[in-house]
């Protein structure tokens, strides 16, 4: 399948490529760097046509459904701004931060308020978005205020009807949900109340539809989007895991999934060793296992960067996988980290999908840019 002429075209004349951040069976997105009338901005591209042939009509209501909300969201300021639709791909606007399950803003208060006031402009312009169970779907800016984005299952509303109520409580309950999980001591008396109480249409759908739900997706559909790992982050990762650990040079490992222009979705393994040649070693003994495929990309690396808790930072690592160098820069909190990391990004292995940057100016000051993008 390719895209429609006038598609073409445009993207042709005014898209510049940069870092692939997801392929599924729904769409492919990217992001890189869009020339609109007021100049050329950072963006992010949805397209269609590399989906398969049996998923396009569900696809292609996705698509619509999205480009809707996002041009009714447009002056809103609670998610990107749709920049340029076309019949079979769309570009919105880049927002500067990062997903919430990488943020993890413990004890931000200010965080679930913005959140809040960003769903109640979008609920007042009859915007439900209907996915925000997904942390992926929360950002969180560099401004420190909270974003939503993929509005794929979005529903726009003419009127508060009855369907609209019960689908913004549920907007609502869901941030309640994810605020529980991050700063429970800021949650009011009257949002515990709406924790507790599902609307009926929820419990039904929990019951019955949802359950139709993943037998398609993940059945028919074979789509799993665990933080957007799919399947192979799901079903592969916890087994190879298990067989690198059985290393006895291996201290320990992180698995995370990043975008893959050739093969969808990939596997890069971060190995805590001190032998840096481990990894030939470790390569031939997981394609020797016969089990999953082995990661595209395994990285020796000295320790790994871990939380006060002691576990590896994911988050982090997720974001030298899929090369979103940028925004690792507001998750450094010390000296130590920064230049602990930057022997990870002198050596990193996936740099086929990149931005410009330069590891040494990973040591700059955090008020410095330490990333100039490929066509900027």
């Amino acid at each position: 399948m390719s895209l429609p002429k006038d598609d073409a075209a445009v993207l042709s004349a005014r898209w510049t490529e940069g870092v692939l951040l997801k392929r599924d069976v729904f769409s492919t997105v990217e992001r890189g760097r869009f020339r609109a009338d007021a100049g050329e901005v950072d963006a992010v591209l949805r397209r269609l046509d590399q989906v398969p042939w049996w998923s396009y009509l569900p696809a292609r209501h996705l698509f619509g459904r999205e480009a809707r909300a996002l041009a009714l969201a447009r002056d809103l300021d609670v998610g990107p701004k749709l920049l340029w639709a076309g019949k079979q791909a769309l570009v919105r606007g880049f927002i500067n931060g990062v997903a919430l399950q990488m943020a993890k803003p413990h004890g931000d208060a200010a965080y679930f308020r913005s959140a809040k006031q960003a769903l109640r402009r979008m609920h007042r312009a009859g915007i439900c978005h209907n996915d925000l169970a997904k942390e992926q779907n929360w950002l969180r800016g560099t401004d420190g205020r909270a974003y939503v984005t993929d509005f794929q299952l979005a529903a726009c509303f003419k009127s508060r009807s009855k369907l609209f109520r019960i689908a913004a409580y549920e907007d609502l309950r869901h941030l309640l949900k994810h605020k529980r999980s991050y700063a429970p001591e800021a949650l009011t008396p009257a949002e515990r109340k709406i924790l507790a109480r599902k609307s009926a249409v929820a419990s039904v759908w929990l019951m019955t539809g949802k359950k139709v739900y993943r037998a398609i997706t993940r059945g028919l559909f074979n789509f799993t989007d665990r933080e957007g790992g799919g399947r192979r982050l799901v079903n592969d990762a916890p087994v190879l895991l298990e067989l690198i650990r059985k290393n006895p040079e291996v201290g320990d490992v992180a698995i995370v999934a990043f975008a893959d222009r050739r093969t969808g979705v990939g596997l890069y393994a971060f190995v805590e060793a001190d032998q840096p040649a481990l990894e030939v070693q470790l390569r031939s003994e997981l394609t020797a296992a016969k089990g999953p495929k082995p990661p595209e990309h395994i990285q020796v690396v000295q320790a790994l960067p871990r939380d006060a808790a002691g576990k590896p930072r994911t988050e982090i690592l997720q974001l030298v996988a899929m090369n979103q160098l940028d925004l690792i820069e507001p998750m450094i909190t010390s000296d130590a980290d920064r230049a602990f990391l930057k022997s990870i990004l002198e050596s990193r292995k996936n740099l086929r999908d990149r931005f410009n940057f330069e590891a040494g100016d990973l040591a700059q000051s955090p008020s410095q840019n330490v990333i100039t993008r490929e066509g900027g």
